[in-house]
């Protein structure tokens, strides 16, 4: 007892005598830009190939799922969407996600954050770069109705 008592007295006072170690001094944030420069321009591009909706930018997964348990909510908790385009309603219309080359060999990883939006109902596109404005309309636009003269998926008329 009497060995275990001196073990623990010679612990405590060889760590008072060791030195603090010295902390780095703490970080003050800066500010910078929300969007990158590649996002900027496709801000600009959705809004002016959109102009009936609403486009958000960097929205947190957080504000458009959710989930009871906390490991389902750790699975989306951090990241965030690119572009949320929204009927005026806030109705979500697509989540807009645009790549880049730091993308490249991230495929997998691209797959499961569609995967995962779309198994709650979004619907994803992801774009490799800035699409011309005809791309983001024809993409946004409603399917064509079928019409009455009985025609298929492919426009063409059914005889029967």
């Amino acid at each position: 007892m009497l060995f275990f008592m001196a073990l623990v007295l010679g612990a405590v006072l060889l760590g008072a005598t060791r030195r603090p170690r010295k902390q780095a001094p703490l970080e003050l944030p800066r500010a910078t830009s929300p969007l990158t420069r590649h996002e900027q321009a496709m801000y600009f591009r959705l809004q002016g190939a959109l102009p009936g909706l609403v486009v958000l930018s960097q929205v947190s997964f957080s504000a458009l799922l959710t989930a009871r348990s906390m490991a389902a909510r750790s699975t989306f908790n951090r990241k965030r969407a690119d572009f949320v385009v929204c009927e005026r309603s806030f109705k979500v219309v697509a989540i807009v996600e645009l790549d880049d080359g730091s993308h490249d060999g991230n495929e997998g990883r691209d797959g499961k954050r569609d995967a995962l939006l779309e198994k709650a109902g979004y619907r994803v596109l992801r774009y490799r770069g800035i699409p011309d404005i005809d791309r983001v309309q024809a993409d946004f636009a409603p399917p064509p109705l079928p019409s009455a003269l009985g025609e298929d998926e492919e426009g063409r008329i059914d005889p029967t």
